[in-house]
């Protein structure tokens, strides 16, 4: 049976239909406060439940539909049937402030919803405001007026090791408050295709539809991440889940307090992980890492003294495994943020410190220049002939950029037939225009035509 991502807080009602009881899993040798024969998690779970909520969502959205043949003789043909429809959807969230009433979830879980409703574990239900939202790193900031919440204790989640217990508490399939446990199956999980930005937390514990924004805790019950997405046949639980750290969170938080949005740094550089190949290939001993390939001029990274060649090993003194993961830290932090970089020049380590300069001055996410390319995110850059033109650095899986049949590595080098070289160039244009738009991309080889409207 093919497997296939899912995000999880989707199919509630058909998940409820589909689901069948499973053996349970073997509990953790975690030992409570006072006398107990035995083991047992409840005295954690006691302080951390009632900071886990119930989000139920409602609202409308676009849907878009191909005319009928007999319509198109009429109206042309390509055309689009659009109306809006409404939904309804539930997931989980996170209180992590009490006294504010700050409420974590992921962006899918709220996304176009016009009602928020958030359900304690003691059933009172208060209606949310959104104060931000990330759609590239999937993380959303709710805020409930309440008195007498109980909030989670956030870890350190850099700290995390491959074999930690881990507990998951959410909403799945609408059943109400459960919880389920398992270990670190691995850290820094990305190029999954799920979000722009990942650097996963990869778990065993049971993570099904209507888990999205819950909670994952250590034995100490400490946040240590965001429930966000599984890996299974047909959306069902094979124990490959995947978590936000809570520090990328905390980043991303940080910012929607202060800005109401992610005002998101950039190091502009573009390169790859780190292999045996190119090690090899770079005469450097290191086996993880990220690989610069090019510095973007006038970057951050340029400004520093950065290199094409350059292996990225060291991010404020922790290790990079690899590219992956050095871009979805720093694209959690903020514009301004200063950052030490451990790296490896012709095999030879130093240290070197940069400031992240703000990301629109050598990139864009593209859901601000046409919502048809919302899902990509884009930077300035080369063809494989060295001809000037607008990276596709990464797609996210169904997104709309993802419908249209854009990639990544993908290369924007003209729109309507005119050439277009800057991200700078690409959003005047865009602005300007209107109906149907037609972007020349290079993939490759090749030159397509991708049509917008």
């Amino acid at each position: 049976m093919k497997s296939q991502l899912s995000l999880v807080s989707i199919s509630i009602f058909a998940a409820l239909l589909l689901a069948q009881p499973a053996p349970a899993q073997a509990k953790l040798p975690f030992f409570g406060a006072g006398d107990q024969e035995m083991p047992s998690l409840a005295p954690m779970l006691e302080n951390v439940t009632p900071a886990v909520v119930n989000i139920s969502v409602a609202g409308s959205r676009e849907v878009r539909q191909r005319l009928p043949g007999a319509l198109e003789q009429f109206l042309g043909r390509g055309g689009e049937l659009r109306q809006e429809q409404p939904f309804r959807g539930l997931g989980s969230g996170v209180i992590i402030d009490a006294k504010k009433g700050y409420v974590v979830t992921n962006h899918h879980v709220i996304n176009e919803a016009s009602e928020i409703q958030v359900t304690l574990k003691d059933g009172r239900s208060f209606k949310a405001k959104k104060i931000g939202e990330d759609p590239e790193s999937d993380i959303a900031l709710l805020q409930i007026e309440a008195e007498d919440l109980t909030q989670v204790a956030l870890a350190d989640s850099d700290a995390l090791k491959v074999g930690d217990f881990t507990v998951a508490i959410g909403n799945p399939f609408g059943l109400g408050q459960t919880v389920t446990s398992g270990i670190v199956s691995a850290l820094g999980r990305g190029g999954l295709g799920i979000e722009g930005y990942e650097d996963f937390i990869q778990t065993d514990a049971a993570i099904n539809s209507g888990n999205s924004g819950g909670a994952l805790v250590n034995l100490k019950g400490e946040l240590i991440g965001i429930n966000t997405a599984i890996l299974g046949p047909n959306g069902g639980n094979i124990g490959i889940g995947f978590a936000i750290p809570a520090n990328m969170m905390k980043n991303l938080v940080a910012q929607f307090i202060e800005y109401g949005e992610v005002r998101r740094g950039a190091l502009g550089v573009r390169g790859g992980d780190l292999n045996a190949e190119i090690a090899k290939a770079m005469k450097v001993k290191a086996n993880k890492g990220g690989w610069v390939q090019e510095v973007i001029p006038g970057s951050a990274a340029d400004k520093a003294g950065l290199k094409s060649g350059d292996i990225i090993t060291h991010l404020n003194g922790k290790q990079i495994d690899s590219f992956t993961e050095i871009r979805a830290k720093i694209a959690t932090l903020g514009v301004g943020k200063e950052i030490s970089l451990g790296i490896l020049r012709e095999d030879k380590a130093m240290t070197v410190k940069v400031t992240l300069e703000a990301a629109e001055a050598t990139t864009a996410e593209a859901k601000t220049l046409h919502p048809m390319l919302e899902g990509v995110t884009l930077s300035d850059g080369k063809t494989p002939d060295g001809e000037k033109g607008i990276v596709i650095d990464e797609v996210a899986a169904r997104s709309p950029a993802a419908a249209l049949g854009l990639e990544k590595g993908d290369v924007i080098v003209g729109v309507s037939r005119g050439r277009v070289t800057t991200t700078k160039e690409l959003r005047e244009i865009l602005s300007k225009s209107s109906g149907v738009i037609a972007l020349q991309v290079q993939r490759g080889e090749r030159i397509l035509y991708v049509l917008i409207r």
